[in-house]
């Protein structure tokens, strides 16, 4: 039987239950938490040299240990010189087993390498209990070589709860370790 995650382990017999009282719910499972971890990648240039989505869907995979699919225009836009189903982006959804890991290596060890970096701010949320954050470039992540990108991206990485507002969502992250802004 494969191990459980650390951080899902910390959910399930500290987390949960300080939220659980915390919030006033009455059942376990209508506490917070999270149910899935998107990160994407825009490339616009993707349309004129190909090879920019091939290494970028190389680190994505690095990133997250598993392969990104690949988002295509939904329509032509003549101003971008975009045409319907041009492949325009990457992106990974995260669950289970391998949606902890990545939060625990994003909370523990990418987000740490942020220079000059005082929290993320809580206007991330979008009044549904998600919050989404946005890295400048691949290469705060210790997965990529550094000496082998040919193209700096960033990425936009949406952690999905299923608590029903942004506050409950907010102490959740922040009981398993995500680093606000404080105000």
């Amino acid at each position: 039987m494969p191990a459980v995650p650390r951080l899902k382990e910390r959910y399930m017999q500290q987390v949960a239950p300080a939220l659980q009282k915390e919030l006033g719910v009455k059942s376990r499972m209508a506490v917070p938490g999270i149910t899935k971890i998107v990160v994407s990648v825009g490339i616009g240039a993707a349309s004129a040299d190909p090879k920019l989505l091939e290494s970028a869907a190389v680190e994505l995979a690095q990133i997250t240990g598993q392969k990104p699919l690949v988002c295509r225009a939904r329509k032509s836009i003549a101003n971008f010189r975009l045409r319907k189903g041009m492949p325009i982006g990457l992106k990974v959804t995260l669950r289970a087993d391998r949606m902890w890991e990545f939060y625990d290596r994003l909370v523990n060890i990418t987000i740490p390498r942020i220079r000059d970096l005082r929290g993320f701010s809580a206007d991330g949320f979008d009044g549904k209990g998600n919050y989404t954050l946005g890295l400048p470039d691949q290469l705060v992540f210790p997965e990529v070589d550094y000496t082998k990108v040919e193209h700096l991206h960033g990425m936009n990485i949406t952690i999905v709860t299923n608590a029903k507002g942004d506050e409950g969502a907010r102490r959740l992250l922040e009981e398993l370790g995500f680093p606000f802004a404080r105000k």
